[in-house]
């Protein structure tokens, strides 16, 4: 199997060299790729992704900022492996938790993995932001009578094949509530296993808010009320 991972980035010179560094120095129990989307980013983001030299690595730029959603569709598309997982450049997920999403797929025991994160003091940078993912991931267990415990969790494994037929549309951070919400109206229930995380805050270039939280809601309303194909 050739998993390919994900890697959507937007303004992160401070980061990106680091988390590219982190993403390829795993010990994979499988082939990798790392696709990389530059989406729009106006720092010197391109410049350090020029710098980098690994014969798995492949790099896609916006020219504009379309958003996550649109750079995660740009990376599906190019993707080669036969799994894909995404990972954010920001430094809050830890690459080194990947084999453990990838355990459960090679010893067949699931085919979607999403990795859940336990939030403390120490991981989360406000209870607000810790109360609005509670929000949003219980408004999706109730409208689709599961039980998923993090329906925002960057850690979302997954077959490419998969991926492409649910045609997402979400552009930003919506696209997170669009495939989660798509999964479970297929009765599609993840498999999830415990993964680290450290959130950082507005100073460090936290881009997410409390307007894409209320965009989740509607979107699984959306996915909820739309018609299940046979």
């Amino acid at each position: 199997m050739k998993l390919s991972i994900l890697m959507p980035v937007y303004n992160e010179e401070d980061r990106v060299a680091d988390a590219l560094k982190q993403a390829l120095a795993v010990d994979y129990p499988c082939e990798i790729e790392l696709v990389v989307v530059d989406d729009g980013s106006r720092d010197g983001t391109a410049e350090v992704l020029g710098r980098a030299d690994d014969a798995r690595l492949r790099v896609i730029t916006h020219q504009r900022n379309a958003g996550k959603g649109a750079a995660i569709k740009t990376a599906v598309q190019a993707a080669e492996g036969e799994y894909m997982v995404i990972l954010d450049a920001d430094l809050e997920y830890d690459p080194q938790d990947i084999p453990k999403l990838l355990a459960p797929v090679l010893d067949g025991r699931a085919t979607v993995v999403y990795g859940n994160r336990t939030f403390g003091s120490h991981s989360a940078y406000s209870f607000w932001y810790v109360m609005g993912n509670k929000a949003v991931t219980t408004a999706a267990n109730v409208l689709f009578n599961s039980y998923i415990g993090d329906l925002e969790t960057c850690f979302k494994l997954m077959p490419v094949a998969l991926y492409r037929s649910l045609d997402v549309h979400s552009r930003g951070f919506g696209m997170e509530a669009e495939v989660t919400g798509k999964l479970l109206r297929r009765r599609i229930r993840p498999y999830e296993v415990p993964i680290s995380y450290r959130a950082r805050g507005r100073e460090e270039g936290k881009k997410i808010t409390w307007k894409d939280g209320v965009e989740a809601l509607f979107i699984l309303g959306r996915e909820r009320a739309r018609r299940r194909k046979s």
